[in-house]
């Protein structure tokens, strides 16, 4: 078992099956030492329902925050599928989270803490990153958050 796999388990984390695409792209390209992960949104709620609405509306931003761990795991999922081993992630490059926000919700930082929060529990330093996190008219299925991902990784 990987040193990040023990990671997951000491807190609890079962990684889901990695997600497809729902659309005409790949889920991760690499080049070199990057690895760039197609933005994702959060996996099911724990009651099995799926996660729709604006965060400010629909979703108070505890729930927002919730959702945007939730999209970490679903990360974490997919750089396990296409690296293998977590092992090989050297650092959390870059994140670009998405906040389908109600007007005059402003606290999408908030949010994406979730999912920042996350990678520096699983990652360590490693999962320390420079991050953006921005409102958004609407995404995609109407989920409340949508999060891409840069990752340098290691052989």
């Amino acid at each position: 078992m990987s040193r990040i796999d023990e990671k997951l388990e000491q807190l609890g984390i079962t990684l889901p099956p990695a997600p497809s695409p729902i659309g005409s792209y790949v889920p991760a390209v690499r080049t070199g030492n990057l690895l760039y992960l197609s933005g994702l949104g959060p996996g099911l709620r724990d009651d099995g329902s799926a996660w729709a609405g604006k965060v400010g509306a629909d979703y108070t931003m505890e729930e927002g925050n919730e959702a945007a761990r939730s999209t970490g795991i679903s990360i974490i999922a997919r750089m396990k599928g296409h690296l293998g081993d977590l092992d090989k992630v050297k650092q959390v490059v870059k994140v670009l989270g998405m906040v389908n926000s109600s007007p005059g919700f402003n606290q999408q930082p908030a949010v994406i803490n979730g999912c920042s929060d996350l990678f520096g529990e699983v990652f360590g330093e490693a999962g320390r990153h420079a991050r953006s996190a921005v409102g958004m008219a609407g995404l995609p299925n109407d989920i409340p958050v949508e999060i891409e991902v840069i990752v340098e990784v290691e052989d």
